[in-house]
């Protein structure tokens, strides 16, 4: 069977069940676990799936355009571990704020089981959370098309109305002198989130370490946890400007 064929299989499944795994798509295609992963590896990174790390979910409209997803599925072994550890944190009762990152969008299958409250600017996440035991509040503003997030004065005043306990931000680049977003919106609703939440914690995979961006917004001083799949000499730096350090493996 061909790849297009087995795409076709893959998607029609998706469409019915919304969830898949695996060894499930090996049995259904015929074909073996190796080049059903190698397959769905290859779809997400076109945008047409949402790769979880045990088989793929179905790519809503909120998640499109493609850009978003794809960004989703780079790296997503290690922003699954990022957002698992991550996860462990979070109790019953919690009050959080989500940003519209990549990486903490895959955080939302780690917390539907759980009975909390989650305050969001992502379209991806709210679509996400949807039906699940999560009570969501959606941030209002002016929706930007292409991170899939609302922003703006509005957006920044309606996070200052509210307390979290804790915060799971990402950020375009870190290194030991401070946070770097690509745009004024997105470090504007960073060091909002910040502001209003007991504990921030940055999800952040190996490939946002040591790099800058367009704007440096703030020095790490408003981070309190770095989760991340990178291991090297900048860590001992993050930890003596006492900001605890996860480091997970995938």
């Amino acid at each position: 069977m061909t790849f297009q064929k087995r795409a076709h299989k893959i998607l029609e499944l998706l469409e019915e069940l919304g969830e898949v795994d695996i060894r499930q798509l090996a049995l259904e295609i015929g074909v073996s676990e190796v080049t059903v992963r190698r397959d769905l590896a290859n779809m997400a990174t076109n945008g047409l799936l949402y790769r979880t790390h045990g088989g793929a979910m179905k790519v809503s409209q909120l998640i499109k355009p493609v850009s978003f997803a794809n960004k989703a599925a780079v790296n997503f072994k290690a922003k699954d571990a990022i957002c698992k550890r991550a996860a462990e944190d979070i109790n019953d009762g919690d009050i959080i704020f989500i940003d519209c990152g990549s990486t903490a969008f895959r955080l939302c299958q780690f917390i539907k089981n759980k009975k909390i409250k989650v305050i969001t600017n992502s379209l991806p996440v709210v679509n996400e959370l949807q039906n699940s035991a999560v009570t969501i509040n959606m941030i209002g503003g002016e929706v930007d098309p292409i991170r899939q997030a609302i922003h703006g004065t509005i957006a920044t005043e309606h996070i200052a109305r509210y307390h979290a306990s804790k915060a799971f931000l990402g950020t375009d680049g870190i290194t030991c002198d401070g946070l770097y977003a690509g745009s004024e919106h997105e470090a504007s609703n960073t060091l909002a989130m910040a502001s209003q939440s007991d504990q921030t914690y940055l999800l952040c995979d190996v490939s946002k370490i040591g790099k800058t961006s367009y704007l440096k917004f703030d020095d790490l001083s408003i981070v309190d946890i770095l989760v991340t799949d990178y291991n090297g000499p900048e860590i001992i730096e993050f930890q003596s400007k006492e900001i605890l350090v996860y480091s997970v493996t995938h």
